[in-house]
């Protein structure tokens, strides 16, 4: 009999998150200050975040006790399901064999939570009663505001405004756990303001939403900063995703040829392959192959720089090493809201340096071409964002087809797409449309990078 999902027992929860900062083959670069562009100490980052984060933002430690407060959260959850996909191997007649983790059964849809409770208790522990964030298609809001109404915390969140307006169902999710969402850019803030005036009718981007929110932050004595991707912490809470798989994928005696995902910071993705290139590191499967999968419109690795630069677009964040477009690129207006920002996280960042990740874009009809096979074989109605990993494993799994080979394909699937219908009616009444990014446009937002010596 065929098992089409693997189901791990709670007791059988990972308790440790996995820190790949203690197995990296070479050191991470170093945060600067955005004002006085010299290294980042613990005491710029406290009016930010709690300490026990800061802590982990730079810790050494392989492994990182998860709180019994934090997986009491996560027991309402996880752990989350692996299935094989045997009903989409059947319909791209394939020999591969192709495995999903997938996400989209926490409350808030998505992986999100993963991150989103442990922060939210932190900042509680450290008696923070207010935190400012951004989201883009707002799975990060949505989760944090349901961390927050767990832990008793106000949260304002400022949304991208084409996120605002073509998502109002995430809006309302927030507002109902809790939380205030406002589109960005607002009158809320100055750095909001300032693009208002500039660009009315500015779609607005994650950049900008999370100046507004450190802005917000840096102003109040009662506020914290949380931020939903990217930074060193934020992958390290998802990488309970990666470790439960292993376990699964044990369970299923299958060991990935290939791991595929969608990356936008990267944390979800960050989250499946990090405890898995450990074995690469060590020598135990060094032809394993890890695929990042980005948007055409918003191709930070495939066509962006690695360099210094902020981490937001007025310049207020901490600088750091990464793949980027430009803070002050502004993507065009797609579906996929998690994957329009300007950077990559920097782990990721520094792994596809060294060459040893791989990174593809694609276009947006194709995605939703992917997601809609998808849904049509094995039933799940995908996110926009992983319907980018979808594409490419479909077309993996192809070439496994042509090849005859029988590689094992994990895909790292962050969410469900039941508040993207409007995008999936785009796409089925022939609506939907790519969008060319010039190269000017790219080479315009890279001539303001900061300065910043190396050595």
């Amino acid at each position: 009999m065929k098992r089409a999902m693997y189901f791990l027992d709670q007791k059988d929860m990972p308790t440790k998150w996995y820190n790949v900062l203690a197995d990296m083959p070479e050191p991470m670069p170093p945060y600067f200050h955005p004002g006085t562009k010299k290294p980042l100490g613990p005491e710029d980052l406290a009016p930010l975040f709690p300490m026990e984060l800061i802590k982990q933002e730079v810790s050494t430690e392989r492994w990182i006790e998860i709180p019994e407060e934090v997986q009491d959260v996560y027991r309402t959850y996880r752990p989350t399901v692996l299935h094989r996909a045997y009903r989409l191997e059947k319909a791209l007649d394939t020999p591969a064999k192709i495995f999903y983790k997938y996400e989209g059964t926490s409350q808030a849809g998505s992986h999100k939570p993963n991150t989103a409770i442990p922060q939210a208790y932190y900042n509680k522990k450290e008696g923070i009663k207010r935190i400012a964030t951004e989201t883009g298609a707002g799975q990060w809001g949505s989760a944090l505001a349901m961390g927050c109404a767990f832990f008793g915390i106000e949260l304002k969140v400022y949304m991208v405004r084409i996120s605002y307006d073509q998502k109002p169902y995430r809006r309302i999710l927030m507002e109902t756990w809790g939380a205030r969402c406002i589109p960005s850019p607002s009158k809320d803030t100055k750095a909001g303001r300032d693009m208002l005036e500039k660009w009315p009718d500015c779609p607005g981007s994650l950049g900008l939403a999370i100046s507004e929110a450190v802005e917000d932050a840096m102003t109040r004595d009662d506020t914290h900063y949380s931020l939903g991707s990217v930074l060193n912490h934020v992958l390290l809470h998802q990488t309970i995703i990666g470790e439960e798989t292993r376990k699964q994928m044990e369970m299923a005696d299958a060991y990935p040829d290939i791991i595929v995902g969608c990356v936008g910071g990267g944390s979800n993705f960050a989250g499946q392959f990090l405890p898995w290139i450990r074995d690469k590191f060590s020598g135990k499967k060094k032809d394993l192959r890890i695929v990042c999968v980005e948007p055409e419109s918003c191709p930070t690795m495939t066509r962006g720089v690695y360099a210094y630069d902020f981490g937001d677009t007025a310049g207020m964040a901490p600088i750091a090493k990464m793949h980027t477009l430009g803070h002050s690129f502004v993507p065009a207006p797609i579906h996929a809201g998690g994957l329009r920002y300007h950077g990559m996280a920097p782990i990721i960042s520094k792994l596809y340096d060294l060459g040893l990740i791989d990174a593809v874009a694609v276009h947006q009809t194709a995605i939703f071409e992917a997601g809609v096979k998808f849904a049509r074989t094995e039933g799940i109605i995908a996110g926009p964002e992983p319907c980018h990993a979808l594409k490419v494993a479909i077309d993996e799994a192809l070439k496994c087809k042509e090849s005859g080979e029988a590689k094992t394909i994990l895909i790292a699937l962050s969410g469900h797409g039941h508040f993207d219908l409007s995008a999936y009616d785009a796409y089925l009444s022939g609506k939907l449309q790519d969008f060319a990014l010039p190269d000017k446009e790219i080479k315009k937002a890279l001539t303001e990078l900061p300065e910043i010596p190396e050595g």
